[in-house]
């Protein structure tokens, strides 16, 4: 079958009339590099931040205060109720996805430390809740069940933090792994949505009610500060660039491709496309503007970076929504999200490097690829179950010819290949010298990063992208 325009301009074999099957009509921008230092200046701010909050919270006590019936209590239940609040922020911050800490971390990055910070702002609001009517029922010298009802019923801003705290809780749960691995990502996704809504009741309780504000507007003002702060990033990051971007390059869809088996390619038609910074191995999510998958975003990754007017991203077929996109007829309009991801060739610190792919995983290091020079001499390992599953076999193999590489499968199961690093140091016996790239699913990318660092990669040597949300 003769390939169409639009297919046939992302192929590397099919030479342009330069006669260069590397060279692009037009260049597209590449991403910046990622500045360590902004992270560093990043946590330098959050920790100052939170010693502000603590140092204010503080010195609005007074000893009088404290030495009221349950004033001890109340300060504790004060005291973490301020201390989570803004850890939850500080949470919400982490993944309202801004470049330039994005670029540092990637999307794994990012979520590793949400779920490493998200127990903390949970346990010390559920604290808070309980030292506070602890300390208000001393005050009033009653039981604390009756005056968590007093609470409840007599102030509606307690009311709707109360809830806030139970949708927080809720997430909390949800996001345990054991629980988290069995929910459709589609329910996992709208279940997280309801942390704006939990924080936003919260905000009217704290400012209305909590001891360390009445009466202190510096206090208050601070505050109001940090939550404008916070919403005005995720807005911005969340929603008003992504919208802007999709309205700028008005994405469609031109055609969808098999690849194979369970994995498609959705060809998509844009304008501008030459003024989108992207890197190889980076991915967008993407909204398919189509009944049923308008109202949500997945991430796949680019197979092959921008060819001005077309984009192509590469999809395995393993839930509803992906199944989804294997029926998406052309001209659906389309809304993106990034791009995301840190495994670009601004992470390389060796002159050559090592490419390890796991299934779909190859789409990211597919056009990875093209952004690696020629003396980056790449050894590719792609590795699947079976044969049919090496997509992008032949379009690799043309690149790393260019770049004057090396290619080799490894196919069986992960039984059949049970020795994973000892198949690494055959295959590549100056793995040690290289950078090494890895994509894949969790379980094959976890056993490939720790036969690398048995094997003597160093730990900033390894880059890797794990396709699991």
């Amino acid at each position: 079958m003769v390939p169409s325009m639009a297919t046939a301009v992302f192929d590397p074999i099919l030479k342009t009339s330069s006669g260069n099957p590397n060279r692009r009509n037009v260049a597209p921008r590449k991403t910046p590099p990622p500045h360590p230092v902004l992270g560093k200046i990043a946590l330098l701010a959050v920790l100052a931040g939170l010693v502000t909050v603590v140092t204010l919270a503080i010195s609005v006590e007074t000893s009088k205060e404290m030495a009221l019936p349950g004033g001890v209590t109340t300060f504790i239940g004060s005291m973490t109720g301020i201390v989570g609040m803004y850890l939850a922020l500080v949470m919400v911050l982490v993944v309202a996805r801004i470049p330039a800490l994005e670029r540092i971390l990637g999307q794994d990055g990012m979520l590793r430390w949400h779920r490493r910070l998200s127990p903390w702002p949970i346990s010390l609001l559920i604290a808070h809740a309980i030292f506070v009517t602890i300390g208000y029922a001393q005050a009033a010298k009653t039981g604390s069940l009756h005056e968590l009802g007093n609470l409840i019923n007599s102030y509606p801003d307690v009311l709707a933090a109360t809830v806030g705290l139970g949708l927080m809780v809720l997430i909390g749960i949800a996001s345990i792994r054991a629980i988290r691995t069995r929910l459709k990502r589609e329910t996992w996704w709208v279940l997280h949505l309801y942390i704006y809504l939990a924080l936003a009741l919260s905000f009217a309780h704290v400012l209305a009610l909590g001891p360390s504000f009445v009466g202190h507007p510096l206090v208050r003002l601070f505050w109001s500060v940090i939550w404008a702060a916070t919403a005005g990033t995720v807005i911005v990051y969340r929603f008003g660039i992504p919208i802007f971007r999709s309205f700028k390059f008005g994405l469609t869809v031109q055609e969808v491709i098999r690849e194979g088996p369970d994995v498609v390619s959705v060809i998509l038609k844009g304008k501008k496309l030459e003024t989108l910074a992207v890197s190889g191995g980076q991915f967008f999510a993407w909204r398919f503007l189509t009944r049923g998958l308008w109202w949500q975003a997945h991430p796949y990754s680019l197979s092959a970076l921008p060819r001005p007017p077309y984009l192509r991203l590469t999809v395995k077929q393993i839930g509803d929504h992906s199944r989804a996109v294997a029926q998406i007829r052309p001209g659906t309009k389309v809304a993106i999200e990034g791009p995301y991801g840190a495994v670009t060739h601004h992470v390389r610190r060796h002159q050559k490097v090592a490419l390890i792919a796991g299934g779909i995983g190859i789409t990211a290091l597919r056009s990875l690829l093209e952004d690696l020079p020629k003396e980056s001499r790449p050894a590719v390992i792609m590795r699947a179950r079976s044969s049919e599953e090496l997509v992008f076999k032949q379009e690799v193999a043309e690149l790393i010819k260019h770049r004057r590489g090396t290619l080799q499968e490894l196919v069986g199961s992960r039984t059949e290949v049970d020795d994973l690093e000892k198949a690494l140091k055959a295959m590549i016996p100056d793995i040690r010298q290289r950078d090494v790239y890895v994509c894949g699913p969790p379980g094959m990318v976890e056993d490939a990063v720790a036969a690398a660092k048995r094997i003597g990669v160093s730990h900033d040597s390894i880059h890797f992208e794990i396709y699991s949300w």
